[in-house]
């Protein structure tokens, strides 16, 4: 105890330098956070006085709509995909001439098919006193009816495409 009652003054002075240096700390520490504060406020406050927080809050809005409106799109593409499965989508057409005495290739062969090979083969032979027209089924890329050599052409051409 003698020894804290001989040294008191110097235990005051380093308390008292201990208090300031706490103090002086605390002062820079309110004056950090004085600056953030105003940093905060001024990010908060927006591009031309427009609330940051209501802006985020708006552009999630807006997200939420685009997300809504691409499932809205990738339901009307698989749609229209599926349509497409059984739309013409395949061509194959033969010009020929059916008789030699004919000047001019006025008989045809198209084959009109879907992407499974599916649809028709459509046939007109032109001669001098009359011209006649066929239809042909088609099952996945075969027909019941007998083809004639252009008719077998405009089929395989149309089925090579894709």
């Amino acid at each position: 105890m003698k020894i804290v009652m001989d040294n008191m003054p110097f235990i005051v002075i380093g308390m008292a330098i201990g208090w300031l240096i706490l103090l002086g700390l605390v002062v820079n520490q309110a004056m950090k956070l004085n600056y953030m504060k105003k940093r905060y406020r001024k990010m908060m406050a927006g591009v031309d006085g427009a609330n940051l927080e209501r802006m985020l809050m708006g552009h999630i809005d807006e997200v939420r709509k685009v997300v809504s409106e691409n499932q809205r799109i990738d339901e009307e593409n698989k749609r229209m995909n599926e349509l497409l499965q059984n739309a013409i989508t395949r061509v194959g057409v033969v010009r020929f001439r059916a008789f030699d005495d004919m000047g001019s290739d006025l008989s045809y062969a198209v084959a009109l098919l879907d992407s499974h090979n599916n649809g028709v083969i459509l046939s007109s032979i032109f001669g001098r006193e009359d011209s006649r027209s066929y239809v042909k089924p088609i099952q996945a890329g075969q027909s019941t009816y007998t083809m004639t050599e252009e008719e077998e052409q405009a089929l395989h051409d149309a089925m090579k495409q894709q």
